[in-house]
């Protein structure tokens, strides 16, 4: 028996599960038979992208479901090099056909890369994808505050998400305000701070009272913020553990104790969006926190 899973409104309409797979960091010589675990398991949203390099193991674990293409919600990421118009386009294309799909229902702008200025252009060459029909909603990825003010004020499109770094560590509140005012849902990558909470004394305290494993505190934790999340297991034990988050709910008392654990900007173990713009030497200097030599 596979778990239901709730689903988030976006402003473009369109309905996202509420707990999605992330496929970061998952080798594309397995994809397919990850994605396919986690289909069995319940999981009803794919999150890829165009730098993960398994994107065919995505499409090919989609098509080995047997699922009804409207029965799974696939999204993508525009890689950094390729931003602006026309390579937008290109690239998308590019994505389209590793995935072997005739649309994605997501597709987002990965990084704002600043330095580069082509994420307005890049948004233009979305709202053609989504107005075609290859798209059905479009968003961003790792934009603060102000990348998204230039990019409404520029722009008939609001986003759709906000895919940010997000985790009790970085709680990100001033941002996810903005989305909430402006109809933006948020999704967080790295929900687990990469796994650092999950020995957090508050986080286990709260997981051996309830008889849960930290990762499902802090994952439920995520969904009664409201967030979207995709964590990332290759393991199918842990991939059930993870999207199991709907038979218990946190108290308010525990909500505020992990509320009490955001360091700000201390707690961000990822590139830091002002500082990373898709260049080799940005990584080091973008990455304090960080030892993973390639982009999220």
């Amino acid at each position: 028996m596979t778990v239901q899973v709730p689903t988030i409104p976006l402003s473009s309409g369109a309905q996202i599960p509420q707990v999605g797979f992330g496929t970061f960091q998952v080798d594309p010589e397995i994809t397919r038979e990850v994605v396919a675990d986690a289909i069995r398991s319940g999981y009803r949203s794919i999150d890829t992208a165009a730098r993960y390099l398994n994107e065919a193991g995505v499409g090919h674990a989609v098509a080995d479901s047997g699922l009804p293409r409207e029965d799974l919600f696939v999204a993508t990421k525009l890689a950094n090099p390729d931003q602006g118009y026309d390579s937008t386009l290109r690239a998308f294309d590019g994505s389209l056909a590793e995935l072997a799909l005739s649309y994605v229902d997501l597709y987002l702008i990965h990084w704002p890369c600043p330095a580069r200025g082509e994420f307005a252009n890049t948004w233009r060459a979305m709202e053609l994808l989504r107005s075609q029909g290859r798209v059905r909603s479009i968003g961003v990825s790792n934009f603060l505050r102000h990348h998204l003010e230039e990019l409404v004020a520029v722009s008939r499109t609001v986003p759709a998400i906000n895919q940010v770094e997000l985790h009790p560590y970085l709680q990100q509140h001033e941002l996810r305000e903005f989305h909430a005012a402006h109809g933006i849902v948020t999704e967080a990558w790295s929900p687990l701070a990469q796994g650092a909470v999950l020995a957090d004394p508050v986080i286990v305290g709260i997981a051996e009272r309830l008889g849960r494993t930290p990762a499902q505190v802090v994952l439920r934790w995520h969904v009664q913020l409201g967030n979207v999340v995709i964590p990332k297991s290759v393991t199918p034990r842990r991939q059930l553990e993870n999207i199991a988050l709907f038979d218990f709910e946190l108290e308010d008392a525990d909500m505020a104790a992990i509320a009490s654990l955001d360091r700000g900007e201390d707690g961000r173990t990822g590139f830091h969006p002002d500082r990373f713009n898709g260049f080799p030497a940005d990584f080091e200097a973008a990455t304090p926190n960080w030892n993973i030599p390639a982009s999220k």
